[in-house]
């Protein structure tokens, strides 16, 4: 057992592009009794560091994973956005861009308006509504006349009845011409549409001008809200037979994290030009991505039994002339000696020394070997 020292002054560590430097304190001695992992490392090398370190240094704390290594399926895979969180906008009628309240890039909510549109059509449509409801009104009053005259016994029950008639039919045109007006956006001014936006998020895609003529088919804007993203994996047809809605995923992103999602769907059918079928993943909140990224996603197929614990290849460091991992306790790290079965593709399937849901570091675990080698030599 290494015995007890001081805290250690801060180190700058220089082993990745661009340098990355944070600093730790070291306990040497095992750390008091305390709950869960606590209790079980008493004689294994230790790190103590407190949280906020942690994040400085950039070294990323996940679960270890129970998995089958050689079932796992690594595939190629693109960001999209849900049908839910994309709206391409048109002008709902034609004319000419008046005005711009918004360009390509910038965030818009729901119901702010885009652009206006200058148009015949709208004039048209204010026109028919104010008709509409002129008549309306006038069908009322005539309605209302008849029942009064009905009631002194001056006309008939056919006039009656005639009269609401009218009335019943002139309501439903009012009706009709509002929809219209509320349908094409028309603008209080009577006379111009407005292009609103059905949802938040940002203008990804603009093909207008101030000034342009537009007609009604003539996609105007394209807003997506980056919050409602899917990842869409395209696996071999073996690949796909073999995962199941609800079977657990990691993505790799561009960034070099991690993150965790599931399989939503699965394609029943083979797309005739690349012979893949396309898995759905839902993407948890707070993931960092937008529509059209390239990534790469796991998959670890539920139908296939656990045999051993699968981690990042870069949570496997040599200590000792040994393959260690660095779990996480409550105040830092301890050295877990592990046997490593397999390696490949960036990852490491462990078959001893470690349990399945137990958080360990993963990148830029080499850090903390780092720092326990350079406590090492000042003991010496």
């Amino acid at each position: 057992m290494m015995h007890e020292s001081r805290w250690l002054v801060p180190v700058a560590v220089a082993f990745i592009a661009g340098g990355v430097g944070f600093g730790i304190a070291r306990l040497t001695s095992a750390p008091p009794p305390a709950p869960a992992i606590e209790s079980e490392v008493a004689g294994l090398q230790t790190l103590k560091i407190e949280t906020k370190e942690i994040a400085a240094a950039d070294i990323v704390v996940e679960p270890a994973t129970g998995g089958d290594f050689a079932a796992e399926i690594l595939a190629p895979a693109t960001t999209a956005a849900q049908p839910s969180g994309v709206a391409a906008l048109t002008a709902h009628a034609e004319g000419m861009i008046s005005r711009l309240n918004k360009r390509l890039g910038d965030p818009v909510t729901v119901g702010e308006v885009l652009a206006i549109v200058d148009s015949k059509d709208a004039a048209q449509i204010a026109s028919d509504r104010a008709s509409a409801q002129a008549r309306a009104v006038l069908a009322r009053r005539i309605a209302e006349q008849e029942e009064e005259l009905f009631r002194q016994g001056a006309t008939s029950r056919r006039s009656l009845q005639t009269a609401q008639a009218s009335l019943a039919a002139a309501e439903a045109d009012a009706r009709r011409a509002r929809n219209a007006a509320a349908t094409a956006n028309l603008a209080p001014d009577g006379h111009s549409v407005a292009v609103i936006s059905p949802l938040s998020g940002r203008i990804t895609a603009q093909a207008v001008q101030l000034g342009a003529f537009v007609r009604t088919e003539t996609e105007l804007f394209r807003v997506s809200d980056p919050r409602l993203v899917q990842v869409e994996a395209q696996l071999a047809a073996m690949d796909a037979a073999r995962v199941q809605p609800g079977d657990p995923a990691l993505l790799m992103l561009p960034n070099g994290a991690t993150a965790r999602a599931v399989v939503r769907s699965v394609t029943p059918a083979l797309d005739p030009l690349t012979r893949t079928q396309t898995a759905i993943l839902s993407v948890p909140d707070g993931v960092p991505l937008a529509p059209g990224e390239t990534l790469q996603v796991r998959i670890s197929p539920k139908s296939t039994a656990a045999t051993g614990i699968v981690v990042p290849e870069e949570a496997v460091q040599m200590i000792d002339g040994r393959d260690s991992v660095f779990a996480r306790t409550n105040d830092g790290f301890v050295v877990r000696h592990v046997a490593v079965a397999s390696r490949g593709a960036g990852r490491a399937s462990i078959i001893l020394g470690l349990k399945a849901g137990e958080p360990i570091a993963t990148r830029n675990a080499f850090l903390l070997k780092a720092e326990l080698g350079k406590g090492a030599e000042e003991e010496e």
